[in-house]
């Protein structure tokens, strides 16, 4: 059977309707008419994939990933890269229409960066496979706990893409290759980190080869035993740290390979000045930076003078970012607590008028219980980060219809290229 394409749903896949029925197709476009085999069916739903393209959207790029279609870390390359952005921007105002009831006054310009190449952080996992020829590094397979069989990566830098070879016949040559489970990527500014999630110590051997490894290839490695906070510099002892700079705020961030930072330096970079434009922090101003983290909004925010009161869970990452503060000379603006926000008695202090404006980068859960705690004096201006359209849209709802806020503004920023993801910026004001 064949059927016309609708439109994308939030993973990039097709949609067309059968009947009544909603036909989820993998690999599908909006606007191509394609034959598809299911391999799910439900009463109200199916999911499938494209068996034949009879019709072709011109909007259908070749793939410049040798893996696509089997590695599930992009599955929107074969759709042009304006059109994937053009995609997201439609989730995000669906979104807040369908689930919210709410709509933006204005769209934003949306943001883009690099395309390809981008990925300063990512998780690898390692497995032994005798009947794919050995050890496999590289991300899962689409929709399964497999590893893909990858020998490179396009949204991984050149220099990262180029070990994955090489970090196979590492890991193979090991004493037990099995115990390695897993490797984490973080690149800064001045190193590149390599952290092996090791299960057993380690021989001597193991070791010398992992010296070798570092010098010839000019990274990094660190060995994580447990959780990631036992994750310990290995070889070179003696290297550049780890950190990223917004130059346009005069601040470098300090971070260590397993804390959590945004993936994409180049999108980051533009998203924080998009942030603090739509913020306005001024002078004298006090402004809470919920879902701190490390500093990546609190530090800009203080350099434009205002007083910042960054407020976040981790405990580690909240001695980042006093640490970072004192660094860029900012100790005296941005002071930091730790608070769980998911806890409704710990969100009430920034509802009323104790600050001027807040600036939210929740987790993908949102943040329900802060937006109900704000009160009729309450902030008289949001800017709410979001890397979940869904959990923005259900927040937004209650900040417009409940509290009494206007969603002023709001658009997508591209922060994975080739993938589902949307990141997102709202504005909020009384």
């Amino acid at each position: 059977m064949s059927v016309v394409i609708e439109s994308l749903d939030r993973e990039g896949r097709g949609i067309a309707r059968v009947e009544g029925k909603a036909i989820f197709i993998d690999g599908a476009l909006p606007g191509e008419t394609v034959s598809y085999a299911s391999y799910r069916r439900k009463q109200s739903f199916e999911q499938a994939t494209v068996t034949e393209i009879h019709e072709t959207s011109a909007e259908r790029e070749l793939p410049r990933c040798a893996h696509f279609g089997v590695c599930g870390g992009c599955s929107m390359q074969h759709l042009e890269a304006r059109a994937q952005v053009a995609a997201k921007q439609r989730v995000l105002e669906d979104s807040l229409w369908h689930i919210g009831k709410v709509r933006a006054e204005s769209m934003l310009r949306a943001v883009y960066g690099l395309a390809w190449g981008y990925r300063h952080r990512a998780r690898l996992s390692v497995r032994l496979v005798p009947k794919k020829g050995g050890v496999l590094v590289g991300f899962h397979e689409r929709k399964s706990s497999f590893v893909a069989d990858m020998t490179s990566c396009e949204v991984l830098p050149r220099q990262i893409s180029d070990l994955l070879l090489p970090l196979r016949g590492l890991v193979a040559g090991l004493s037990n290759p099995t115990r390695l489970p897993q490797v984490e990527l973080a690149i800064g500014e001045a190193v590149t980190v390599l952290v092996l999630r090791i299960l057993d110590p380690l021989s001597a051997a193991d070791e010398d080869a992992l010296r070798r490894f570092a010098e010839r290839h000019a990274i990094q490695f660190w060995l994580q035993t447990a959780g990631p906070d036992s994750a310990r510099p290995f070889h070179p002892q003696e290297a550049p740290p780890l950190y990223y700079s917004l130059p346009e705020f005069g601040v470098r961030l300090h971070f260590r390979p397993t804390d959590f930072t945004q993936v994409n330096h180049a999108a980051n970079r533009i998203l924080v000045r998009q942030a603090l434009g739509l913020l306005d922090p001024r002078p004298g101003e006090r402004i809470a930076d919920l879902f701190c983290g490390l500093g990546n909004f609190s530090l800009p925010i203080a350099s434009r003078g205002a007083r910042v009161l960054g407020v976040e869970g981790s405990a580690q990452l909240l001695q980042r970012a006093e640490d970072n503060a004192r660094a860029n000379g900012l100790a005296a603006q941005a002071q930091f607590e730790a608070a769980n926000l998911f806890e409704a008695a710990n969100c009430a202090r920034f509802g009323g008028g104790e600050f001027d404006k807040l600036l939210i980068d929740p987790p993908r859960d949102g943040a329900i219980e802060v937006v109900k705690a704000l009160e009729k004096g309450g902030p008289r201006r949001i800017v709410y980060v979001s890397c979940d359209p869904a959990t923005l849209a259900r927040d937004a709802q209650v900040l417009v219809q409940v509290k009494g806020y206007r969603l002023a503004a709001a658009g997508v920023i591209n922060m994975f290229p080739h993938t589902s993801h949307v990141e997102s910026i709202a504005l909020f004001e009384k």
